[in-house]
């Protein structure tokens, strides 16, 4: 395939229910130009990664090593069910995790952090891949799949998941943000509670969101997983298992002190060759960056890729042969004999999570992000280091959802959607000057020529009467095209006071696709969507988005 981005294709869903746009995500400058090599080169990071996504043979072998490797399956099994059962999940998902217990089956991951109120839209586009992704390789490989969603919640970072932003009745993006809860910014998100002032934030949030015939639904979902006493991560789990378990998603609370014996070996192992995982992941870093693409991940020599959990989140470093637990020296074998004996008092970092989460499930493919989709390039030694089998890696599904107002904008003046994102109005000046008669924009550019032209001789002529004169001919000349530039910005002012229709249209549609100046499916909360379009669009998402990799799709609803 051509290395060269393609035209975009518009097509529809099979009952053409989505009138869908593909754009070249390699059109995009806020998309790494690593998924632009991952989908249509990927020969530039061959050796990378375990696999092409692209060929059939990848996923036949992914499926075998899955398959084969060894692992506690009926403990994994009854760790969901306690999971589940806590969170009074549907029988589909119940249904759906009981099939790991068969040793053919195989999962296909996907995770985010345990945001307020389900966090961004791409955290929908994860699910609905990895869903997809299940089914695909159920009918094609002929073996039972399974759709996993790894809940993190193990970072103390509580900023990144306090808040959700919605447009509000004009388009207008306002973000909603939870108090401070007890142990915020210092307690793992895992083990913060909500407490009463949730009830404030739900209505907040209604008054929010423009009022639609869903609002009273969405907002009774809010109340009934984010409700005092309930774990920040536990109300996630549920809203999220809510919205997509009867499709069949497992959800997965990494957190739980329950599932941390299946990962005891991986800890102490980490534990036992302090700073391997960090040097491989650098080798790896330094082969991506010789291919063109920077390392996600750069760690420290004295790294260890575990944290202490006792009972705060503590990195763990290596000094000499000792390791260092905040004031705490331990050697390496008390380190790693704790981790066997009490494995709930570790975590792993972003380099170790996923040796962990394919230590407990059999996963042939994890659903990617672009940030992860480059540290999950540095990890191919890693997993050989630990003896898991690495799956495959396929990126999300990207996408922008907008309404038919803003699809007609776009396609009547021929404005790329890329050129909404500008934060400032230089994009609409752009199009009005385009809007403006050929005579007034005719006009200006030949006087502005003539300007500079005639006062250019007058310049080079000056000298040979006084020399001294040059200087102020120069400055006069740039009073001139300084006033004509004036000039021109009081053209475009009129353009905008004569069509605030347009304005108005371009307005709408950034706010849209690009709220804050960024990407729609990285900004707005999935409630928003949900509020707008109802639940059937989750429906409508999974039977009709294509997960083809290399496209971002532009969805008119």
């Amino acid at each position: 395939m051509s290395a060269e981005p393609s035209s975009s294709a518009v097509t529809s869903g099979p009952a053409g229910r989505l009138k869908l746009t593909g754009v070249d995500v390699r059109r995009f400058p806020w998309i790494r130009p690593l998924a632009g090599d991952y989908a249509y080169n990927f020969t530039r990071v061959e050796g990378l990664y375990a696999g092409n996504p692209l060929e059939a043979d990848a996923w036949r072998e992914a499926v075998r090593r899955a398959q084969r490797q060894p692992r506690d399956r009926a403990r994994l099994v009854d760790l969901l069910a306690a999971q589940q059962e806590h969170r009074h999940a549907p029988a589909e998902a119940r249904a759906a995790a009981a099939r790991l217990g068969d040793p053919a089956t195989v999962a296909v991951v996907t995770g985010q952090q345990a945001g307020v109120f389900g966090g961004p839209m791409y955290t929908l586009l994860k699910a609905i891949t990895a869903l997809q992704l299940a089914r695909r390789t159920a009918e094609k490989q002929n073996v039972p799949a399974v759709a996993i969603f790894w809940v993190e919640a193990e970072d103390h970072d509580w900023d990144e998941v306090r808040s959700c932003t919605v447009l509000d009745a004009e388009f207008q993006p306002r973000t909603v943000t939870l108090a401070d809860l007890e142990g915020a910014g210092e307690l793992p998100v895992a083990k913060l509670q909500l407490d009463a002032r949730v009830e404030q934030t739900i209505q907040e949030l209604e008054a929010a969101l423009q009022k639609s015939e869903f609002t009273d639904g969405v907002i009774a979902s809010m109340r009934a997983a984010w409700n005092p006493g309930r774990g920040l991560a536990c109300a996630f789990a549920t809203w999220i298992e809510t919205l997509l378990g009867p499709h069949g998603l497992v959800v997965f609370e990494s957190a739980d002190p329950a599932a941390k014996p299946l990962a005891a070996d991986v800890f102490a192992r980490e534990l036992s060759t302090p700073g391997r995982t960090a040097a491989l992941a650098a080798e790896a870093g330094e082969a991506l960056a010789s291919r063109g693409h920077a390392p996600q991940v750069t760690s420290q020599p004295d790294s260890v890729s575990l944290f202490s959990l006792d009972p705060i989140r503590r990195s763990i470093r290596r000094q000499g042969d000792q390791l260092v637990v905040g004031d705490e020296t331990h050697t390496r074998e008390d380190l790693a004999r704790k981790a066997i004996e009490r494995p709930a008092a570790f975590s792993p970092n972003v380099l170790l999570r996923p040796i962990v989460q394919d230590t407990l499930f059999p996963t042939i493919c994890y659903v990617a992000g672009p940030s992860e989709l480059a540290y999950l390039g540095q990890l191919r030694g890693v997993y050989e280091q630990f003896g898991v089998p690495m799956p495959l890696m396929f990126p999300r599904a990207t996408a922008t959802l907008l309404d038919s107002g803003a699809t007609r904008f776009l396609g009547k003046y021929g404005f790329p959607f890329e050129d909404l994102r500008t934060p400032d109005e230089s994009a609409l000046n752009r199009l009005l000057e385009a809007q403006l008669p050929a005579s007034v924009e005719q006009s200006l550019r030949d006087a502005e020529t003539q300007i500079h032209e005639a006062m250019t001789r007058v310049v080079a002529a000056l000298p040979s009467l006084d020399p001294t004169l040059e200087g102020a001919a120069k400055t006069t000349l740039g009073k001139m095209e300084h006033e004509l530039r004036s000039l021109h910005g009081k053209v475009i002012h009129a353009a905008k006071k004569r069509d605030e229709t347009l304005r108005r249209q371009f307005t709408r549609a950034q706010a849209q696709a690009f709220p804050h100046g960024h990407p729609q499916e990285r900004t707005l909360a999935v409630v928003y969507f949900l509020n707008k379009y109802g639940p059937g669009i989750v429906d409508l998402l999974l039977e009709e988005l294509p997960i083809d990799l290399g496209h971002h799709w532009l969805i008119t609803l």
